[in-house]
């Protein structure tokens, strides 16, 4: 091959005839150094030896980023390392290992301090987002409320503070944590934030607490978080557990001789949507929730069924008992819920007198215009507040909402129903092997023993008229 020494203009004048796929030019001064070009490419330095009585050739670089004379010398070492019985192709190879084990120990670290750094307000929405697919909408929608910031003008509250001003939201309880890196959640922290929390809200604080445990047993199945946890479960802690105290059973229930006192007073609330879904609650033991989300959709009066979301089962599917049809019948149609909220102040002078003294006597503002607030959904937000009103106005304080379902389950052992009968209306998960996995009661048999209840209830309420009784059968819609 003949050879030439290299200059830079020799080099940068070089190029590879468009008929050939490359071309090589070689240095006299070097021994093994080349130029290798191609039609496409920019020209490149290589060096060629004989090891082992092979030819070897090794690429060196680009002609943008070497010299002449850096090319050369980097031909002669190359060429010392065959003389001293070495591949260079070997030391080229463990050199690219040796940058690319570099490279990633880089990254493997930034990806670590990267780990180290995430809160646990980072992790909790991964966890929300991973989990939503298999939660309720109300679930989702609680683990959301629990880790607010609060600050928000309160929707609920009516009543001024002593500037003049709306209340506001307070934060969720674990909206405390969400700014600590997850590795800084320890169990000493958790048993400071129990026990700050335990002092103003112990019952949501409990709640809190359950599913911060959850939400930690998430991460540590999880390999990415795993590792940032100071213990298997730095919530599950005995301290914790005893400052937050035990939850405290509730017994309130509907006596049969208080079921006259309490119809009346519930009849008599001037709401009517407040005042059905109440005896409903009563008359079906369905669970606050299940009553509110109601649909139309969901009520069948051909076939005498209503179709119940259920948050164990997704939905369950119960008998319309002729008293609850005709409360039914009586609402008004104002959109898809059953239960909707009401729209319009009452043009009634006398009515608006008496509404503009009820917000006074509590310290707060009436309404003003024709329109009072409405929950954003469209149906019922706080039916509690006028049940627990009349309840104190008859003598029947205490009575909660779910104190309705509780009174319906303990109502029908008066008739010895079958306790797997109350539990499949109620949308209690079966308690029994024979009832989780032999008997399935069909809708007619459940509406037999519905009624049974539903007629027992009503005839100890001195209710004998269901129709009258209960609502007008026409439909009214507005």
């Amino acid at each position: 091959m003949a050879k030439v020494t290299f200059t830079a203009a020799r080099v940068n004048g070089f190029r590879c005839p468009a008929d050939k796929k490359q071309a090589f030019m070689w240095d006299a001064t070097a021994p093994g150094l080349g130029l290798r070009a191609t039609p496409a490419g920019r020209p490149a330095y290589v060096f060629q030896g004989v090891y082992q009585g092979k030819d070897v050739r090794v690429t060196i670089g680009g002609t943008d980023a070497w010299t002449v004379s850096d090319a050369q010398a980097k031909a002669r070492a190359l060429q010392r390392l065959i003389d001293e019985g070495k591949d260079p192709r070997d030391l080229k190879r463990d050199a690219i290992a040796a940058a690319e084990a570099k490279s990633a120990a880089l990254a493997a670290q930034a990806e670590a301090e990267k780990l180290e750094a995430l809160t646990v307000g980072e992790v909790w929405r991964v966890y929300l987002e991973d989990r939503k697919s298999f939660w309720g909408e109300r679930h989702y929608a609680d683990h959301v409320k629990m880790a607010k910031a609060g600050g928000e003008v309160s929707k609920r509250g009516v009543k001024l503070a002593p500037d003049g001003t709306k209340p506001k939201t307070m934060p969720g309880p674990i909206y405390q944590l969400l700014g600590l890196p997850l590795r800084d959640l320890t169990p000493v922290v958790i048993e400071r934030w129990a026990a700050e929390q335990a002092k103003t809200r112990p019952t949501y604080a409990r709640l809190c607490w359950r599913c911060l445990k959850v939400f930690l047993n998430w991460c540590a199945e999880n390999q990415d978080f795993s590792v940032l946890l100071s213990s298997s479960n730095p919530a599950k802690t005995k301290k914790a557990r005893e400052v937050l105290g035990k939850p405290s059973t509730h017994d309130d229930s509907l006596e049969r001789g208080q079921l006259a006192t309490w119809f009346g007073a519930v009849k008599g609330i001037d709401n009517p949507v407040i005042s059905a879904y109440l005896q409903i609650m009563l008359l079906t033991g369905a669970r606050p929730g299940e009553a509110l989300t109601l649909k139309w959709e969901d009520v069948d009066f051909q076939w005498k069924s209503m179709k119940i979301r259920d948050k164990d089962e997704g939905e369950r599917v119960i008998p319309l008992t002729p008293y609850v049809s005709s409360l039914l019948c009586g609402l008004p149609r104002r959109n898809e819920w059953v239960f909707s909220s009401t729209r319009a102040l009452s043009q009634d002078p006398d009515a608006i007198r008496r509404r503009e003294a009820k917000h006074a006597r509590k310290g707060s503002v009436a309404p003003t215009g024709e329109r009072v607030r409405t929950s954003a959904s469209g149906h019922l937000a706080d039916p509690g507040s006028s049940h627990r009103c009349v309840c104190a106005s008859v003598g029947l304080e205490g009575l909660t909402l779910h104190g309705l379902r509780r009174s319906f389950a303990t109502l029908s052992e008066w008739l010895e129903i079958p306790t797997g009968v109350v539990a499949q209306i109620q949308g209690h998960k079966p308690s029994a092997t024979a009832e989780k996995h032999y008997k399935r009661r069909p809708l007619d048999l459940l509406r037999v023993h519905h009624e049974r209840i539903e007629e027992w209830i009503l005839a100890q309420a001195g209710i004998t008229n269901l129709t009258e009784e209960g609502a007008q059968t026409s439909t009214v819609t507005d």
